[in-house]
């Protein structure tokens, strides 16, 4: 295996550690000897990661007693120079950088809330009172609301001809929460995860945060290639592989159904669950993405996560979970009984009547156009750039090459002086290499705002040049 990624597991695996506080200030660290044991790589390798972080001042030697914590590693570690980029990149919190404010919000993966149904539904708040009035007197069950779990399992069955039951669905407050619980109950630390390289940057957390050991698979405009993945998972043995197969965040890319089906025989084969994290499948332009993978399952090796927040309402935080084998859901009752005991009852109902009404699809098909206006025009505005990307047939982003020689995080900086937010593509590197790819999305801005703010944009990158 490659020398520099199994040095960069080492150097990630031991600042992970010092990040969580469970190597303590002052902490005598393993010896290389038995990192190195732990870890199945050279002495070497562990030495020269010692090194690096040596010299960053995270860590500090002892003659002839090993290497400590540095007491005051965090703020060294830190860049001065460039506060934006150590705040809101080395520490990958990418919502920190949605906190910003700025005129041209191109990092925000959300829908303006001028395109969302908002009279609509407070409509149906009102119905929601008067056909349960004891709605805020009780709590959901663990699993989700039964009457909307029924809805959802008729929704999954007519649109993708499955056999879906009740019982295989759970409510949960986001995809987020969804992929917070799959990560507490299947992943302990060390384990061995797959992950898309790119992907969404709040899912890398979630896994480091639990002490996963990350390996990635390349995703390109035509999908996987399935050869590498079969290597990984013959020589990794990964618990499981997180995806986002449909519009994939960056990306926009689609894999086809080609792949999902193979994709799917290669988790049953090697026993590695299956994470697909569906949010954007909805958002197409010109014709249908292909069936979800979990359509091909039919041993319980994909764990589904559809989400409905970002086109629906993004405050009522509805998502659903999926997933056919008894065992695998019995792990995620115990982990969601304890995490919250059941997403909040009325927001489920709210949701409810607002996705089985006739309103919901109006919206939809009205929401596709806008969304593929405001698309169009960002690549109009690129179109003279001489900039690299694949234009979407759906989601909400554009992955966008720079110039090789900039790097999108230094340029970060500059943006929000001139008060325009991008999300750089360091941010969505599970490995947290240098890039020059940046995501922007199109999704949160009018047709105004993209074309005075890619404009802007466009200055600013030119006179980086």
């Amino acid at each position: 295996m490659n020398g520099d990624y199994l040095f960069k597991q080492v150097y990630d695996y031991v600042i992970h550690r010092i990040e969580l506080n469970e190597w303590k200030e002052n902490e005598k660290l393993p010896s290389i000897r038995n990192l190195a044991a732990d870890m199945n790589v050279h002495r070497l390798t562990v030495l020269k990661a010692y090194q690096l972080l040596k010299q960053e001042n995270r860590i500090y030697s002892k003659d002839k007693s090993g290497y400590y914590v540095q007491s005051t590693g965090e703020k060294s570690f830190a860049n001065p120079e460039n506060p934006i980029v150590s705040a809101y990149v080395q520490k990958n919190h990418l919502s920190e950088i949605h906190k910003l404010s700025v005129s041209y919000q191109f990092s925000q993966a959300l829908i303006d809330p001028n395109l969302l149904p908002n009279r609509y539904i407070s409509d149906y708040v009102k119905k929601v009172f008067d056909l349960y009035p004891k709605v805020l007197s009780t709590y959901s069950t663990v699993q989700g609301d039964e009457e909307l779990r029924q809805s959802l399992s008729d929704y999954f069955n007519q649109n993708y001809k499955t056999i879906t039951h009740p019982d295989h669905l759970f409510i949960t407050t986001g995809s987020q929460q969804a992929i917070h619980l799959i990560a507490q109950a299947f992943v302990k630390s060390r384990d061995t995860v797959l992950f898309e390289r790119p992907s969404y940057s709040s899912a890398i957390d979630v896994f480091r945060a639990q002490g996963a050991k990350i390996v990635t698979v390349d995703i390109h405009p035509y999908g996987y290639d399935l050869e590498q993945i079969e290597l990984l998972m013959k020589r990794h043995k990964p618990r499981l592989f997180y995806l986002n197969p449909t519009f994939h965040n960056p990306t926009g890319y689609t894999v086809p159904s080609s792949q999902r089906k193979q994709l799917v025989q290669l988790a049953e084969q090697y026993r590695c669950l299956l994470i697909e994290d569906d949010a954007y499948s909805d958002i197409y332009f010109d014709q249908q993405p292909p069936p979800p993978m979990y359509t091909y399952d039919t041993s319980g090796m994909v764990i589904y996560i559809k989400s409905f927040c970002k086109y629906i309402s993004p405050g009522l935080r509805i998502a659903v979970m999926m997933n056919g084998a008894t065992t695998v859901r019995n792990s995620l009752f115990s982990v969601k009984a304890l995490a919250d005991n059941g997403s909040p009852l009325l927001n489920q109902k709210i949701f409810l009547h607002y996705f089985s009404s006739s309103r919901l699809q109006q919206h939809v098909e009205k929401l596709r156009i806008a969304l593929q206006i405001r698309k169009e025009r960002m690549e109009e505005e690129l179109s003279s750039t001489g900039w690299q990307w694949t234009s979407p047939n759906g989601g909400l982003n554009l992955w966008v090459q720079l110039p090789s020689h900039l790097l999108t995080v230094e340029l970060l900086a500059k943006s929000i002086e001139q008060s325009i937010s991008f999300v750089p593509g360091q941010i969505c590197d599970p490995l947290k290499e240098p890039s020059s790819w940046l995501r922007l999305s199109y999704s949160f801005v009018n047709e105004e705002q993209i074309t005075q703010g890619m404009k802007r944009f466009i200055d600013l990158v030119h006179s980086s040049l």
